[in-house]
């Protein structure tokens, strides 16, 4: 069920506003080790949906998988993204995640890899300009026309064409997955599209980007383009997102939440989303000792634990 969009009042607050968006990125990796299958092209408009049942996953079994590329169009622009399903008989739970700024699909394909061999699918995807010229972005749009809200819209766009086209998902189980600025958007598109998720997976989640703009933007002498630190954005981006706090929001949402935080994340401080996950009705937070903003290595792996058991406990 939609939310109104309302005024919002500061609420906690983090660092710098040009450090957090150094750091939005992340540091997944996609893996190197080879697909358990060959790579697929398809587009949304091929995959047709299916009448198959809901598939029993076997939280003990390993899975092969295959992975798809899948276009959508969201007002004539275009959104790439990779799915990862996994090789089962019926329609598989999905999990759509969303990267941080200045990053891309690569960010989620660590986790497609990892997801799909446990038979939950994945659909990782380059948001409408939501790169900087160091990550690939296939999709179109431009840096400066990007903003939370515009990604929020890329969100529903994929959560869309996943309930109504692709045949491979079972629709009354579909996550959403962001780490940092797309933690942020996962969790506005999942407010905002209440009735068609199970739930949400938020890594280091950037919830205090209300409180920069607010800080360092001048919403009525915006500048046309402005340096967040690792990428130039638009007016549109401080604009968008002025009026909408949505910690404001998040009482009301009692959809099972994770919210994984690294340590020694100076980027979003842990006791950010320690504050964000008190105002949830049924939020699960763990602390990966150690970790950074972004979780690679060991601490990727502990992550990868902590979601797939979430996910299967609430399967």
């Amino acid at each position: 069920m939609k939310r109104k969009i309302k005024t919002a009042a500061l609420l906690c607050g983090c660092v710098v506003f040009s450090t957090i968006f150094a750091g939005c990125s992340g540091s997944e990796t996609k893996p190197t080790e080879p697909k358990s299958t060959q790579q697929q092209t398809t587009s949304a408009a091929a995959v047709e949906s299916a009448s198959a049942p809901s598939a029993n996953v076997d939280k003990d079994k390993t899975y092969e998988y295959e992975v798809r590329e899948i276009w959508l169009d969201n007002n004539g622009q275009k959104i790439y993204g990779e799915a990862y399903v996994p090789v089962t008989e019926g329609k598989s739970p999905l999990v759509i995640t969303s990267h941080g700024l200045g990053a891309n699909h690569n960010s989620g394909a660590s986790y497609g890899e990892k997801y799909a061999r446990r038979g939950i699918a994945v659909y990782t995807f380059d948001f409408r300009g939501g790169s900087n010229k160091n990550n690939e972005n296939k999709s179109d749009g431009s840096s400066t026309d990007m903003s939370v809200m515009t990604e929020v819209s890329d969100v529903e766009t994929v959560l869309k064409a996943a309930r109504e086209d692709w045949d491979f998902v079972d629709t009354d189980r579909i996550y959403l997955q962001g780490g940092s600025q797309g933690g942020l958007v996962s969790a506005i598109a999942g407010i905002e599209n209440y009735d068609n998720i199970a739930g949400l997976l938020l890594f280091y989640p950037a919830f205090g980007i209300y409180d920069y703009i607010h800080a360092y933007f001048d919403i009525d002498n915006a500048p046309e383009e402005f340096d967040v630190g690792s990428m130039i954005v638009g007016k549109k981006y401080g604009q968008d997102l002025w009026d909408y706090d949505v910690r404001n929001y998040l009482p009301d949402f009692d959809k099972p939440v994770l919210i994984l935080q690294g340590s020694e994340d100076n980027i979003v401080l842990p006791e950010t989303a320690e504050y964000a996950s008190k105002l949830f009705l049924d939020c699960e937070y763990h602390v990966i000792e150690g970790a950074g903003h972004g979780f690679s290595g060991e601490y990727h792996d502990k992550a990868t634990e902590y979601a797939l058991e979430f996910l299967f406990r609430h399967f």
